[in-house]
């Protein structure tokens, strides 16, 4: 990981990570209205599955996360704070650690999981989104079912 110095003061730094949403981000709404648009149904941010999965659709037993690079780590973008940096480093080990628990247990129970990084959309947009296309509609082909 790579570290960076952090230019605020701590109070706003504070303020500012208070700020950061956790679900319904500008990336997930524009990921989420694109899949809409094509066709897909699902629900998002589902509170009653493990690990609260962006996209769901329980009936075919589909989970998708889309994974921010900072949060959960990414081994190609994701950056430690330089400020704090042994609450950083146990914070982003217990989401890598909890991301590996809620995989686990969606492969144990036969559900159909896809994680994204979101350097994926950043780099091909509109080929993440058919990624995630293909993998619902192929899903769903196996049941007899469109879109």
């Amino acid at each position: 990981m790579i570290k960076l110095t952090d230019n605020l003061n701590q109070e706003n730094r504070r303020k500012n990570m208070q700020a950061i949403r956790s679900s319904n981000t500008s990336f997930e709404n524009r990921v989420t209205h694109e899949l809409w648009s094509r066709g897909l149904r699902f629900r998002k941010n589902v509170k009653g599955l493990m690990g609260k999965p962006d996209l769901a659709i329980k009936k075919y037993h589909i989970v998708i996360f889309l994974d921010s690079c900072f949060w959960h780590g990414c081994p190609l973008h994701g950056r430690k704070p330089r400020s704090n940096s042994d609450y950083w480093e146990a914070k982003l080990e217990r989401n890598r650690l909890r991301d590996v628990e809620v995989t686990e247990y969606y492969v144990q129970h036969g559900w159909h999981l896809l994680r994204m990084w979101e350097h994926e959309f950043k780099c091909d947009f509109d080929g993440a989104i058919d990624r995630i296309f293909a993998f619902v509609t192929g899903i769903k082909s196996r049941y007899g079912t469109k879109t």
